[in-house]
């Protein structure tokens, strides 16, 4: 059986010169890309923003880390291009007054792999998460995915486990040490 490629300094990106991935959802604190600027300006680098629906499937990935993709069911309304504006707006008025450069690309399918496709066709050095959607939500959903033994990795977990580059996850949202129940 053959091994993927382990991490291992041989691999590394360098920072200086090589882009950012930050992986976006709607509604998503400014935290993120912010904190994905602040490491843009340290590094002199570039960012590429991506939103990956999950509604959508992949039929084609190109070089530059775009995709064509498709609606799993077309009998479903997912209007996309709105979205994808949205975001792109949103990024413009948050991104454009530090002045780091920036793209943004819609993807389609599982966020973890197409984030790493595009880290990969743009060779990335890091990526840049949130912590996920914090709330009561958000744990049940957690709580149903082991309870159906679906698992309930987080994102950054799963790019940690299956690709070699950093991964930068900035929290969204803290407990107090003293609150927590023993």
């Amino acid at each position: 059986m053959n091994r993927p490629p382990q991490p291992d300094p041989s691999r590394l990106v360098p920072f200086a010169g090589h882009p950012g991935v930050v992986g976006l959802v709607p509604g998503l604190s400014d935290l993120v890309p912010l904190t994905a600027v602040a490491w843009a300006q340290a590094t002199g680098a570039a960012l590429y923003f991506a939103y990956v629906d999950p509604l959508r499937y992949t039929i084609a990935e190109h070089p530059d880390g775009t995709v064509q993709h498709a609606d799993i069911d077309p009998d479903v309304a997912n209007d996309w291009r709105q979205r994808a504006a949205d975001l792109e707006a949103y990024l413009h008025g948050l991104v454009d007054p530090s002045g780091v450069p920036w793209h943004f690309r819609y993807l389609a399918g599982r966020p973890d792999r197409a984030l790493t496709h595009l880290a990969r066709a743009v060779d990335a050095a890091v990526f840049v998460v949130g912590t996920g959607t914090p709330g009561l939500r958000a744990g049940l959903r957690r709580l149903v995915a082991v309870s159906s033994g679906a698992g309930a990795r987080s994102l950054a977990t799963h790019l940690s486990h299956h690709q070699h580059r950093p991964v930068l996850v900035v929290p969204l949202r803290v407990v107090d040490w003293k609150d927590q129940i023993e």
